[in-house]
């Protein structure tokens, strides 16, 4: 029955809608089947057009996917709902939630004030000395500085330049595993992902090309401390990769380096290979505070234009009183002690960690940032079974597409100290599924 699955609706229109508040509402749940074309039309009195309207424009939207004889179904991070990670159980110890140690976040400025005096947020959206300050930071990296813009952090901005050069339905190619929210953003904006598998550094240039052949418009990619594998460009891995990029000039490149004062690792950049259309993406709330919802790109020409023309049509400007907040902090010598101690903290603790499962021939991924990507058969055998020892990780699942199974570990919190003990609990509960895992 249609109230069975809370829809109603005499249009195309209206099923839709009544769709999406069932998704919005917890009524329908990812997974969950809506009724076939002809059933639906039968029980709500209206033509199989209207209804097959409907459930295309849901497709278009990201809130159900077709899965051929499958049927159409709620898809598993509808754009309706968000997609939040379990809560930590009470008494666990939090690996599993991708944030920094607070010790190593400085203390927010109190509050501060723009340069006084009139001035247009619109035809002046950037401050003149954050912006200097910006074309600092990518020029010390040798990342090109000419055109340089500002958004409302790294997701907003990738956002805005996919939806300045995209359509629904075109296709980006994407890490694999990867950034679960940048992937819950492209289904929600009606765009098809191909997977690239990632390796210790970084995309591997062979599936990179497979996905450009398949035609991928645009490519998201991280040059180091790549979510959740941890893998960082080399020389070499960078220029082939530019080769590849270059037989495809008109394919927008974008480098989420969301992490590059703690990465641990030298930035190899694809901004460097004389790409026709690129950006490279950088925020600071991994080390400078995570309510800092503000993020800096540099890019060419014409993606500065597009995204900067999108900005001026909606929000029109990052707030300046943000933009000082980050210029206090970024100029801030206590500030930037505590991100050095980061940078030094977090690399140990990672090479502590991949060290330790090694030990006890455990393999595991962890070449920069904060995170250690630990391949398993069965991620749900792991995450319980480590639950039970007083440790909480985050399955692989909402990282990947196609890669193999995994558990991500966050580094970030876990001492050096307590690594050994980590290890041992992660061998020993490997042990108890030797089953499963073919032992």
């Amino acid at each position: 029955m249609a109230t069975q699955y809370s829809i109603s609706g005499t249009t195309a229109k209206g099923i839709a809608a009544s769709v999406e508040a069932a998704v919005a509402g917890g009524d329908l749940g990812p997974g969950d089947a809506l009724p076939p074309v002809r059933r639906l039309a039968e029980e709500l009195r209206v033509s199989p057009g209207t209804v097959a309207t409907a459930y295309k424009e849901l497709r278009r939207r990201g809130v159900v996917v077709t899965r051929g004889r499958g049927g159409t179904v709620v898809a598993a991070a509808p754009a309706v709902a968000s997609r939040r990670p379990p809560k930590v159980p009470a008494g666990l110890r939090d690996l599993a939630g991708g944030h920094p140690d607070a010790a190593f976040l400085p203390d927010p400025p109190a509050l501060v004030a723009p340069p006084s005096g009139p001035r247009s947020h619109r035809s002046t959206p950037r401050l003149p000395r954050l912006e200097e300050r910006v074309r600092a930071w990518f020029d010390a990296d040798g990342v090109p500085c000419e055109s340089v813009t500002f958004a409302h952090g790294a997701l907003d901005c990738v956002a805005r330049l996919l939806t300045t050069e995209l359509r629904p339905g075109d296709a980006v190619a994407m890490e694999d595993p990867g950034y679960h929210h940048l992937l819950d953003l492209l289904q929600a904006m009606g765009l098809r992902t191909i997977a690239v598998g990632v390796d210790d550094e970084g995309m591997r240039p062979d599936l990179l090309r497979d996905a450009l052949r398949a035609g991928a418009r645009a490519v998201v990619c991280s040059p180091r401390a790549q979510n959740p594998y941890g893998g960082c460009f080399s020389p070499a891995r960078r220029d082939e990769l530019v080769e590849v990029l270059r037989q495809a000039p008109d394919v927008l490149v974008i480098e989420n380096d969301h992490a590059a004062e703690i990465a641990g690792a030298e930035l190899n950049s694809l901004t460097t290979g004389g790409l026709a259309r690129w950006a490279q993406v950088r925020t600071v709330t991994k080390y400078l505070g995570t309510d800092l919802r503000w993020a800096a790109a540099a890019c060419d020409p014409v993606t500065l234009a597009r995204h900067d023309g999108r900005l001026l049509l909606t929000s029109g400007w990052v707030s300046h009183l943000l933009q000082a907040a980050v210029l206090t902090l970024m100029d801030d010598p206590s500030a930037q002690l505590l991100v050095a101690r980061a940078e030094v903290a977090y690399e140990r603790r990672r090479t502590a960690l991949v060290k330790e499962l090694a030990e006890r021939g455990i393999v595991a991924h962890g070449a920069s940032g904060m995170n250690v990507w630990v391949p398993v058969r069965d991620e749900s055998a792991v995450v319980n079974g480590l639950r039970t020892r007083g440790w909480w990780v985050a399955a692989g699942a909402r990282f990947r597409m196609a890669a193999a199974p995994g558990v991500r570990v966050t580094v970030a919190g876990l001492g050096t100290s307590r690594a050994a003990g980590l290890a041992s609990d992660f061998a020993d509960t490997l042990g108890e599924s030797e089953a499963t895992y073919g032992g």
